[in-house]
């Protein structure tokens, strides 16, 4: 499970918190008194999300035990020995595989204090940056979130963006310091730094171990108690926000939704503000953490319903729902996804293009920040076109559509859009085929325009000369940093931010941190626009023919790198002809590097045993010519497995 520092809570007539994550991720919930849900056990409800701060690649029992610690307090799972439960919510094969959390997950949970119950409503989602549009839109179903930090590593690069999307919500945010069991923890230190990071008091700070249960009841108090109940009422027409989905083959689509005002019940004719398309509820319930149907969801509650939702297009993530005949203003909604990277995804054999696509479908339906479009390539036929937040988030999706959907696909390099400016019009180019020949005097074009990102690295100071090289490597510009710790005291760690080109991370730039870095530094980036950049289109040749699949947008520094490690590549994965074959990468009409592929030669004069050799000579001329004219009329036909070794190893 990977996720995030923060959490958040969000209550009702007094709701309570909804959220999860990891080390560094957001947690939030939601909290009712008791008596306002005849339905469930106990009448109080709480919805919380919440990101914890941990790097997404190595999980830790901060984010692995924190969820179900909370679960098993409040009875909403049997207590199990210790490590049975730590990936109750992660319902996914890639999250339980990988240790990291990609998709929200939400689950209540009824806490009793003072004789008065509450229902909390917690919301487990993804604390890297990848996925932070699950954190935004999980976040806008919440009063309050836990900024969960850990007390070994401290703040991490991911919980300082976290802390400020839900700042900038206005949730209500609690502090606490997960695994101060663990020898190495310095409470003291890590509370300082959530001071001169956040302005958080130090007193303030909650103190526990996830993994012995050490002060967890205290952060179940403090959310009661800190966390104010959402403003909403049974009186006012329905007002229910959309905020997540999935499919289920005999139910059609499950919508996720946090009523604001109204109450929903089995059998309402309910419409979409988005579409105008008219439902009847089939079932109502809440997540307990598996679904639990209900006889209905009252007003600050978060649940889901079914009604007969067919098609995943109609359930539009920050749609607002509403009664039949008693319309509402729609509610804001959600910023749309703006996607970072994009690649082709293709299928191995074309004929299951309409089988891939409609997996494509089915699965962007719990995860909306995709955006998708067709695709048509000479080598690999029909595919699809995909933007994605982050690589690891196209990774993810690739292994989703493998694991759910039992595709066997072949996806391209990853590559940014670029900002192409011409005399009358700017346009912007994600596939690089669509780049235009700059070489070319007549393309009209007056400048090209690359996306940046300003970077935030948080590392321990030994480490400080190794990022800044890095950062240097990689074009990065504007490099400045401080000290993270008050004092700068032994072994302080420094915060580096700087502006980076975001074709320059998206390969193995954050590999590289977490080696030279030995596993402490953490990397966070946001958009920071574009900048006039020096870029040129990178073809390949084989035998004279550009492969369109295998063309790139380089910077004028890595050229000569790029084009010998690709053609170099293609010169072991090509399979051998009868004639003889060049690999070329080219940019305009001047050639990089190449590679010549020997031509398969049979031996022709095998059954010559005597006579003049001449005899011989000519029938190895004959041979020559023969493969002249192959080499005129012959065309050489990448096979799938060569693209696959090709695009599955990176390019530099």
């Amino acid at each position: 499970m990977a996720q995030s520092h923060l959490t958040a809570l969000a209550s009702l007539s007094p709701l309570l918190i909804r959220a999860k994550g990891r080390r560094h991720r957001p947690v939030s919930f939601r909290r009712v008194l008791a008596g306002t849900f005849p339905s469930l056990p106990t009448s109080t409800m709480v919805n919380p999300p919440w990101p914890i701060g941990q790097s997404p690649s190595r999980p830790g029992h901060s984010y692995l035990t924190f969820p179900p610690r909370l679960l098993e307090l409040t009875g909403t799972i049997p207590k199990k020995a210790l490590g049975s439960n730590q990936q109750v919510l992660d319902k996914l094969k890639v999250e339980r595989e990988r240790g990291i959390t990609v998709k929200a997950q939400t689950a209540s949970m009824v806490y009793a204090i003072n004789a008065q119950k509450y229902l909390l409503n917690l919301i487990d989602t993804p604390g890297h940056v990848d996925f932070s549009w699950e954190v935004s839109r999980s976040l806008a179903a919440c009063q309050g979130a836990l900024l969960l930090v850990d007390a070994t590593q401290g703040v991490q690069a991911q919980s300082i963006s976290v802390f400020h999307i839900a700042k900038e919500r206005g949730l209500t945010i609690i502090p606490v310091l997960n695994k101060i069991d663990m020898p190495a923890s310095q409470p003291g230190r890590v509370a300082l730094q959530l001071q001169s990071t956040f302005g958080v008091d130090p007193v303030d700070v909650l103190q526990i171990s996830a993994k012995t249960g050490q002060g967890v009841e205290a952060v179940l108090r403090a959310i009661v108690e800190r966390i104010p109940p959402p403003s909403a009422s049974a009186e006012k027409p329905l007002k229910a926000l959309l905020f997540d989905s999935h499919y289920d083959r005999y139910r059609g689509v499950i919508s996720l939704v946090s009523l604001h005002d109204g109450v929903i019940r089995k059998g309402d004719k309910i419409a979409s503000c988005h579409t105008r398309k008219k439902y009847e509820v089939q079932e109502v319930g809440v997540m307990y953490p598996e679904e639990l149907p209900t006889a209905s969801l009252q007003p600050g509650q978060v649940g889901y319903i079914a009604c007969n939702m067919k098609e995943s297009s109609e359930a539009h993530v920050g749609d607002t729902l509403y009664r039949v005949g008693a319309l509402v203003d729609p509610m804001p909604g959600f910023r749309p996804a703006k996607a970072m990277v994009y690649a082709g995804i293709f299928p191995v054999d074309t004929n299951d293009f309409i089988k891939l696509e409609e997996s494509v479908k089915r699965l962007t339906l719990t995860d909306r920040s995709v955006s998708v479009q067709r695709e048509s390539s000479s080598a690999l036929g029909q595919g699809c076109r995909l933007g994605f937040l982050g690589t690891l988030h196209m990774d993810v999706f690739r292994q989703r559509l493998e694991d759910e959907y039992d595709a066997n696909i072949i996806v391209t390099a990853p590559t940014v859009p670029y900002k192409v400016v011409y005399k009358d019009k700017t346009v912007i180019v994600s596939n690089p085929t669509e780049f235009p020949d700059l070489s070319d005097s007549s393309s009209g074009v007056r400048d090209v325009q690359e996306p940046v990102v300003k970077a935030t690295i948080i590392v321990p100071e030994d480490y400080l000369g190794e990022m800044m090289k890095l950062c240097f490597a990689h074009r990065a510009e504007d490099l400045d940093h401080r000290y993270l710790d008050a004092g700068a005291t032994k072994s302080a760690r420094i915060i580096l931010t700087c502006t980076v080109p975001l074709s320059e991370i998206v390969t193995d730039f954050f590999d590289k941190l977490k080696s030279k870095s030995s596993g402490y530094g953490s990397f966070d980036y946001e958009n920071a626009g574009y900048r006039r950049s020096d870029l040129s289109k990178m073809v390949f040749l084989l035998n004279g023919k550009p492969v369109d699949a295998l063309a790139l947008i380089v910077h004028r520094s890595a050229q000569q790198d790029v084009g010998r490690t690709w053609v170099k590549k293609l010169h072991k994965v090509i399979p051998r002809q009868l004639f003889e074959v060049p690999i070329q990468a080219a940019i305009g009409k001047k050639i990089i590097a190449r590679e010549t592929l020997k031509a398969l030669r049979a031996d022709v004069t095998a059954g010559l045993y005597g006579g003049h050799y001449e005899r011989k000579m000519k029938h190895l001329e004959n041979q020559k010519e023969s493969k002249r004219r192959m080499k005129r009329l012959g065309s050489v036909d990448l096979p799938q497995e060569a693209f696959f070794d090709i695009l599955s190893t990176k390019a530099k």
